[in-house]
């Protein structure tokens, strides 16, 4: 076997682990329920959108449906209060802008 055939195969078996760790959510909260609809915004497209509502990075999003609508849901402390903010996860359109008391957070 030549030698540059051995490296690729080398470079094949280690990277195959490495892309499939990723690929797959790190979070418990990035990921989709098997029955649930396959999202067209990324969870990772979703945050991007909560952070401008937020004014600051997204915390790790939740995959619910939630009034007949999957999306994706980003709760983030502010002042004492929750920050909760929706995000469609076939448009990518803003649905929930609200804030909570922190005891009232679901």
């Amino acid at each position: 076997m030549k030698f540059a055939t051995k490296i690729a195969l080398i470079a094949t078996v280690i990277g195959l682990p490495v892309a499939a760790y990723a690929a797959k959510p790190h979070s418990k909260h990035d990921e989709v329920p098997a029955d649930a609809l396959a999202p067209k915004i990324s969870a990772a497209q979703a945050a991007r959108i909560a952070s401008v509502v937020l004014n600051g990075p997204a915390p790790a999003g939740e995959y619910e449906k939630e009034d007949g609508t999957w999306r994706w849901s980003f709760e983030a402390e502010q002042a004492g209060r929750v920050h909760e903010v929706g995000v469609d996860a076939t448009t990518g359109k803003v649905v929930e802008d609200a804030w909570e008391d922190g005891k009232d957070a679901d």
